[in-house]
């Protein structure tokens, strides 16, 4: 008996894709838009438990959309492209400045394991007890159990509650409380880009009714940005194997975790981790991100 040989690149063209009725759907109804939610959230689970897809690197980037929405909340100008260069060209010396900071708490949150250590690493200002309280004390069974979307809205409302204007510290907790209840190890942010300022004033039902629809449409997206990834990871994957250069391998490890990855940060000289990102993108397996000559940033 012969079995086909293994072929990543195809195996990442046929991922799954979202059922039509769960994008289409129009409901008004708490009980409705609950059952919509639950069924995007079953297929990103899904869509996640597959080998093929870049985890760190689909959870990086959804951070950096996470911090984009939370910036756009702030009211600042911060978008996309500034918060890849207040974090990615930083110096040793420099402070990110606020929407830097943002950006970094998403990044550092979903970068381990969710714990309260982990959670206090990423919101460095709050206490771990009081993660701990906001945390099981909205659910008093322990985590993990409960309703996942129910449970996320009533840590974001106890959060907000307490302080109004921490929102970041509220949805990155929310993030985790949703995580938990869905088994995963790791936050994978879907609330926060799916939810708008005047949505973090709802309380009660109001609250969890946006959460249902700011998860149905962020899961949406999170599957095609999955599919994709895993796309783009097996064809640089397939080029690895080609690249010489001592340190190549390290490098490839990075573009496959980092949403975006400057020369310098590559264990390569200064020099030949310029001509690998260029090689790199001729072969089409990685992107220049930012369309400058100078302080460049390269992704997949």
């Amino acid at each position: 008996m012969t079995f086909a040989r293994h072929d990543p690149i195809n195996d990442a063209e046929t991922l799954p894709r979202m059922p039509s009725w769960v994008t289409s759907a129009r409901v008004e109804g708490l009980e409705d838009v609950a059952f919509l939610s639950g069924a995007a959230l079953s297929h990103l689970d899904l869509m996640l438990g597959r080998a093929d897809v870049p985890h760190a690197l689909v959870r990086d980037r959804l951070a950096l959309r996470a911090a984009e929405a939370c910036v756009r909340v702030e009211g600042r100008p911060e978008r996309v492209a500034e918060l890849r260069d207040a974090v990615h060209l930083l110096r040793p010396d420099d402070l990110p400045g606020p929407a830097g900071e943002t950006c970094l708490a998403w990044r550092h949150a979903v970068a381990r394991p969710i714990s309260i250590q982990a959670l206090h690493r990423a919101l460095a200002g709050v206490e771990a007890e009081k993660i701990a309280g906001w945390l099981d004390g909205c659910d008093p069974r322990g985590a993990g159990t409960g309703a996942p979307v129910t449970r996320a809205a009533t840590v974001l409302e106890a959060v907000l509650a307490e302080a109004p204007r921490a929102e970041v510290t509220g949805l990155i907790l929310a993030e985790a409380a949703l995580a938990q209840t869905l088994g995963w190890t790791h936050l994978g942010p879907l609330l926060a880009a799916g939810l708008k300022r005047t949505d973090l004033r709802k309380r009660g039902d109001d609250l969890r009714l946006a959460c249902h629809r700011a998860v149905t449409a962020s899961a949406l997206e999170a599957v095609r940005l999955a599919a994709d990834l895993a796309r783009r990871a097996a064809h640089l994957k397939a080029v690895a194997p080609k690249l010489r250069a001592k340190g190549a391998g390290e490098a490839v490890e990075m573009f496959l975790s980092c949403d975006a990855v400057a020369p310098t940060a590559l264990p390569l000289p200064d020099r030949a981790a310029r001509r690998l990102c260029d090689r790199l993108v001729k072969l089409g397996v990685v992107r220049e991100l930012t369309g400058r000559d100078t302080s460049r940033l390269y992704g997949v």
